[in-house]
């Protein structure tokens, strides 16, 4: 299922200019390799954008770009949108942040939360460069528990713009 919501902000752009900085308990780092593993309550944040989670693998491309593997119990992420005062912000056992792709891949029991609405499922794709998610239920459905594995979507209801007719001009006196 592809979920494209209408007048939606995309993540902040600045963002992607800004230094990255971790904290964690222990890390490993491994030049050669262009790798950085994160363990123990560990958080890294890049101008708004904000990923917490047990451990945090980090590996760099050639090009200097960034792909994150959040794991945990249940990881974090959150991001402000552009030319908004809104965050979006997600959970899921395992997230992966490609910083070139600007997608974040969000795995077991995922969910996605923005300006209100509400998105669950086994895997969302959210794009925080076009605002696009894809959510993916699981299928695995029991008589015990109907509708688990399924997508569920909470939409709020957006203000929409009044349409007004023109005001007629009051008439003048001869």
């Amino acid at each position: 299922m592809v979920l494209v919501i209408p007048g939606y902000s995309h993540a902040e752009r600045a963002d992607r200019d800004q230094p990255i900085r971790m904290e964690a308990d222990h890390v490993t780092v491994d030049d050669p390799n262009q790798t950085s593993l994160f363990e123990g309550n560990v958080r890294m944040q890049q101008g708004t954008l904000l990923i917490e989670g047990s451990s945090i693998l980090i590996k760099q491309d050639k090009n200097g770009y960034n792909q994150m593997t959040a794991t945990g119990n249940l990881c974090h992420f959150k991001q402000k949108q552009d030319n908004s005062n809104d965050y979006a912000e997600g959970f899921g056992e395992r997230i992966e942040y490609d910083s070139f792709a600007e997608t974040a891949n969000i795995y077991g029991q995922a969910r996605v939360k923005r300006e209100g609405d509400d998105v669950r499922g086994e895997h969302i794709i959210y794009s925080t460069k076009t605002g696009v998610f894809q959510v993916f239920g699981s299928g695995q459905q029991t008589a015990e528990k109907p509708g688990q594995g399924r997508v569920t979507i909470v939409i709020q209801p957006k203000a929409r713009k009044e349409e007004t007719a023109p005001v007629p001009k009051p008439a003048t006196a001869p």
